[in-house]
């Protein structure tokens, strides 16, 4: 219900659906249901109009304590790209866990421990159990070294991602109260090998209980689970049947009759994950129809509490043990693939297995050429990864830091193309991301570089202190409420600032119309509206250089500008792009407003 949604069907399952499916999670008796965090909150408002808490609160009312719900939060960043005050980690904490949160995995995109510090402290103040996350990520395939540098003895980069790396991240957090520790392995990336050393090495230098989280996209989800498994990992994410596989985690049914054939009780009940599974593939054909218009293909169903597998297919369960036992990954993910192939799970994605980056990354990056009208500079984008990620400090590739690098390959791609040097276009999170804003990266950013980037040469951490909380008016066409009314709206105002404002406006319009309703109706005559008039362009505009979204407005009609200068926000790809003019002059004109959607070379200002 959070990641299994969102990796497959963009998190668009809305709350008359979920509700189909409770009774039979509440008798499924899982340790642990992620309902929450990641995309849920900002998608069912956006897409879905629909409340974040009251989805959180309806799935409690129904589980109960039998289970308890998980959400992900980004330490420090919650769920946006700047860092919160602790007030707001405070609150944000304690309506969570009153709401019926009883995990939080809290993780952080640089894996620095002192982003996570804060919710580690207030998750554990409230109650709640504090699951810490190592994020997993590899080091970037470098370029060979050509003639000129090998001559001159350049080498490339010594690994950053080493054993000893991720276990010193998982020591500082159980030492900070980290009631368990989670490897989370959001691309996929991590083998049955590399998985069996860590879950070993955590158990044997920490005392809380180890988790795995993955996902299927590169074709080693299943076998990295089975190693996992055998390695005496604690817990595991899997997903049900029908959203489970391809960009989902392993199927809880195949982890099943893998914990069966070990002798592991895992205590599921799988004739309720049956029941769910019924319902689950009516909500999947749903899902698909209303948001790939296509109804995509499903694997066959199975159920391995009444179904038989076919001998040839059981010998391969019995392989891929025996592997995986003796350390042949090989014929572990061969077998475990095997397996998912007679199912009908998606196929590996052999690109994002080569590139060794995010499934989601690369979309992201497909999706903005394509609204560029650039696919052709893909390759060229996907070469420079490696670059731009160790200029600005190898961040670990999850989100934001997977996003942000990615939209700046594109931008230095495109920068190539049109002549002009790279990271002439720079998004204000990749500049975020190379001041320190976002925290320490794992290797030091060379000060130039810095310089360059953002005009000072010392990293530079955000300052909290200089946040201010979002206006809340009051709202004249709703009979003067104010727009969030309650700390848990307020919250919403402050994580999702947009998204919630265009909610909350539209939710108070509804009752206040629905009051109306019912009270006695009066005459009204309304005055036919008019569009303001456009006038005659006779300056210089300022257009569009990607579609995208208005954030921010900087100037207003009758400011002086200068060549250079910020004139407003766009949000393209989830990052925000500082749009800049190339004339002096006054604003005559603002054609666009926060919020509005635009096209590449819309005009968005003119200046004369």
């Amino acid at each position: 219900m959070r990641d299994g949604q969102q990796s497959s069907f963009a998190t668009r399952m809305n709350q008359a659906q979920i509700d189909r499916c409770l009774p039979f999670y509440k008798d499924a008796n899982f340790y642990a249901m992620e309902v929450w965090g990641g995309a849920v909150p900002d998608s069912v408002m956006r897409y879905l109009d629909e409340n974040p808490w009251t989805r959180l609160e309806t799935i409690h009312e129904a589980v109960g304590d039998v289970s308890k719900l998980t959400a992900l939060s980004r330490g420090r960043n919650l769920f946006g790209y700047a860092p919160y005050t602790d007030e707001i980690i405070d609150g944000f904490c304690r309506n969570a866990i009153r709401s019926g949160l009883g995990i939080m995995r809290i993780f952080d995109a640089l894996n620095d421990v002192d982003n996570v510090k804060s919710t580690i402290k207030y998750v554990k103040q409230y109650g709640g159990i504090a699951d810490c996350a190592v994020c997993y990520t590899v080091d970037p395939k470098y370029p060979e070294p050509g003639f000129w540098a090998k001559l001159t003895g350049k080498k490339k980069p010594a690994p950053v991602f080493t054993d000893a790396y991720f276990l010193d991240k998982a020591k500082q957090m159980a030492a900070l109260g980290a009631d368990m520790i989670t490897i989370k392995d959001m691309s996929g990336l991590i083998p049955p090998r590399r998985v069996a050393t860590l879950v070993k090495l955590f158990k044997q230098h920490i005392s809380i209980p180890v988790d795995f989280h993955t996902h299927c996209t590169p074709g080693f989800g299943l076998a990295s689970v089975l190693a996992a498994i055998v390695a005496g990992v604690d817990v595991v994410d899997t997903n049900c049947w029908y959203f489970a596989g391809g960009t989902g985690a392993p199927a809880i049914e195949l982890i099943h009759v893998f914990c069966r054939k070990l002798g592991i009780e895992t205590g599921v009940n799988m004739e309720a994950v049956a029941k769910i599974n019924a319902e689950l593939r009516s909500i999947r054909k749903e899902l698909n129809m209303s948001v790939f218009g296509k109804d995509k293909p499903e694997p066959k169903p199975f159920n391995p509490v009444t179904d038989e597998l076919p001998a040839e297919i059981d010998a391969l369960f019995d392989e891929a043990i025996r592997a995986a036992q003796n350390d042949d990954e090989a014929t572990t993910i061969a077998a475990c693939r095997k397996i998912e192939a007679y199912f009908g799970f998606p196929a590996p994605n052999e690109l994002v297995q080569k590139a060794e980056i995010p499934g989601g990354m690369y979309s992201n990056m497909v999706a903005q050429l394509q609204q560029l009208k650039a696919e052709e500079i893909l390759p060229r984008a996907m070469e420079l990864i490696p670059t731009v990620r160790l200029a600005a400090g190898l961040p670990p590739l999850v989100t934001p830091t997977s996003q942000i690098v990615g939209a700046q390959a594109v931008n230095c791609a495109l920068d190539e193309k049109a002549g002009r040097p790279m990271y002439t276009n720079k998004s204000s999170q990749f500049a975020g991301l190379v001041k320190g804003e976002y925290g320490h990266t794992p290797v030091r950013i060379d000060p130039e570089f810095r310089f360059k980037i953002c005009g000072v040469r010392e990293e530079t951490p955000y300052d909290t202190s200089k946040n201010k909380r979002q206006p809340n008016p009051e709202l004249p066409e709703a009979g003067g409420v104010k727009l969030a009314e309650n700390e848990k709206e307020e919250l919403l105002l402050e994580l999702f600032p947009l998204v919630a404002k265009n909610y909350l406006t539209a939710l108070k319009k509804k009752a206040y119309e629905a009051q109306k309703a019912e009270a006695p109706a009066a005459a009204v005559e309304s005055a036919p509206s008019e569009e303001p008039q456009r006038a005659a362009i006779t300056g210089n505009t300022v257009n569009a250089p990607l579609p995208g979204r208005i954030i921010e407005l900087k100037v207003a009609v009758g400011d002086r500008v200068t060549a250079g200068q910020e004139v407003l926000v766009l949000e393209a790809m989830k990052m925000e792009n500082s749009i800049t003019t190339d004339y002096a002059g006054t604003v005559k004109q603002i054609f666009v407003q926060p919020g509005e959607t635009v096209a590449t070379d819309a005009m968005l200002i003119e200046v004369e």
